[in-house]
């Protein structure tokens, strides 16, 4: 995998690269990323839909229907969380609290900060080389392009 330090080149001069498909561009970013990202969570033996119930299980916890109704849109996972949500529960990182809705458990709040921390270092890793100017400029740009093709995002 190649490291942050070493040289980059773009593939095409800027006019070629006006000219370049944004559906292979956005899909190899896509695949790189969340590869990335995935492999970085199994070394905690998380997948990453895990890592997402993990997150939302924060405080005083959410009911399962709301984790699932907060995260149906990411990646197309849908309602096929459950799974995940039983896996979480089963290994004791996540449970019911006194109030019947999924928190951390003590077990699941160490990993959460563990997984946090390498999250933090895996986002430094991508965004390396991209300032925060450039990076909303492509959040804008891929949020407009869905809007323009008719397509919905997790926030629609």
């Amino acid at each position: 995998m190649p490291q942050p330090t070493e040289a980059f080149s773009y593939s095409h001069d800027d006019t070629g690269l006006i000219e370049q498909p944004i559906g292979y561009w956005s899909w190899a970013a896509h695949i790189a990323v969340v590869t990335h990202i995935r492999a970085g969570l199994a070394g905690f033996g998380l997948s990453q839909p895990q890592w997402w119930v993990l997150n939302q299980a924060a405080g005083d916890g959410r009911s399962r229907e709301e984790i699932t109704s907060i995260l149906k849109g990411y990646l197309d996972v849908g309602d096929a969380l459950q799974p995940d949500i039983d896996s979480l529960l089963e290994r004791g990182l996540i449970a019911p609290g006194p109030t019947g809705l999924l928190r951390r458990t003590t077990e699941g709040e160490d990993l959460y900060v563990k997984a946090r921390a390498k999250q933090r270092e895996m986002r430094r890793t991508i965004h390396d080389g991209i300032d925060d100017e450039e990076f909303l400029t492509t959040m804008k740009v891929l949020q407009r392009m869905i809007h323009n093709t008719g397509g919905k995002a997790w926030h629609h």
